[in-house]
């Protein structure tokens, strides 16, 4: 075969044909999700409130802020696919769940910020390029969150690696805490404080707006977390499905004992699958730190727990299924955020409520998530 027709199918296989994949999972999942909320909100078009008939029209609402629900939506759910990504993969290879995950992704937050900070303390911030800026940033991030979940790894779950499923479990929600409170103590000693704002005010770049429509414009930090999630999405199947290491990793993933007779070495393959789940929990911090504009020591469990929900609802320990999750999830909740304020005897604070309510009957209908499949046992 030539070497253009190689590059031919190389960029087909990882770039083309997965990129095609993802555009078909955010515009199929927006269609859905804007068809369900159009129908709905024309069947109760005057919502009531506490017997009384409010003076607007929700489907005309609705039109209005259809094209910002989107954007949110996909923002959102893009950062819970990356996110759901490192829960997907260590539960690919393990059968384990990760909950310190949230931890490691709030690491990559605080990591972020602490970079932004001392530039900007230096003098160099306002002269710094921004994109070098995000680059440095999500670099650092995923070098210390990456190497983080290694150590965790080690010495948390590896010596409870035989034992029953409950005690790594357990192990994992105390290096939770344990991340939490050392971060909360960190922070708190070295700035007397540990909510920490991001200075994207430094950045006049990260706040502009750019107009894309009529009466649409997005914010560049948006467009920086799509085409970053987008990148290490590919990235990452690149990595899985066409290196000796990806190999690897599906291999002990399939089954540990053979691979190792076959020559792998079954231990460093699992602690490369934490190391890149962790890197990619530590650049989503940072993406999500950027829009935010904050990070603590309790920002990872909310979007933690939806980036595992997202990895549910996908179906675990499918790539593919945790980034449909997470588009499908961040979609749901922008839809139940924009419209819920219409109906005062709810509020926003029921939209948590009704994404994990729709996540629990999808799991009653289908365990095995939207594109899981169930793989019988062998005895």
């Amino acid at each position: 075969m030539t070497f253009p027709m190689r590059a031919a199918n190389w960029t087909w296989a990882y770039i083309v044909r997965p990129f095609s994949q993802i555009m078909l999972f955010v515009l199929g999942s927006a269609a859905v999700m804007s068809l369900i909320a159009l129908v709905v909100t024309f069947l109760f078009r005057t919502p009531a409130s506490r017997g009384a008939t409010l003076n607007i029209d929700l489907f005309d609402q609705l039109l209005k802020q259809l094209p910002d629900t989107l954007v949110d939506g996909i923002t959102i759910g893009f950062l819970y696919a990356v996110i759901a990504l490192g829960y997907t993969m260590v539960y690919g290879v393990l059968k384990f769940i990760n909950f310190a995950h949230s931890e490691i992704f709030m690491v990559g937050g605080v990591v972020g910020f602490e970079i932004m900070v001392r530039l900007r303390d230096g003098g160099l911030l306002s002269t710094f390029s921004p994109i070098l800026l995000i680059l440095l940033m999500i670099i650092g991030a995923m070098i210390v969150s990456g190497v983080l979940a290694v150590v965790i790894e080690r010495f948390a779950y590896r010596p409870l690696r035989n034992a029953p499923r409950l005690v790594p479990l357990i192990s994992a929600i105390g290096v939770s805490l344990l991340l939490q409170d050392s971060v909360r103590a960190l922070e708190g000693l070295g700035r007397n404080q540990f909510n920490l704002a991001y200075p994207t005010d430094s950045v006049p770049f990260l706040t502009k707006r750019l107009p894309v429509g009529p009466n649409l414009t997005i914010g560049v930090t948006t467009i920086i977390i799509v085409i970053a999630a987008i990148v290490m999405v590919l990235g990452l199947n690149y990595f899985v499905n066409a290196t000796k290491i990806g190999k690897g990793i599906r291999a002990v993933s399939q089954d540990q004992v053979t691979a190792s007779l076959m020559g792998i070495d079954v231990n460093q393959m699992i602690a490369i699958t934490f190391l890149v789940g962790g890197a990619l929990g530590g650049a989503a911090g940072v993406l999500f730190g950027l829009k935010a504009g904050n990070i603590s020591p309790f920002s990872g469990f909310i979007p933690g727990l939806k980036a595992f929900t997202a990895a549910v609802l996908g179906g675990i320990g499918n790539i593919t299924g945790a980034l449909l999750g997470g588009i499908l999830l961040g979609l749901m909740e922008a839809f139940f955020s924009s419209l819920l304020p219409f109906f005062p005897s709810l509020g926003t604070s029921y939209t948590d409520i009704f994404a994990f309510a729709i996540l629990i009957l999808i799991l009653i209908f289908r365990p095995t998530g939207l594109l899981g499949q169930h793989v019988d046992e062998k005895v």
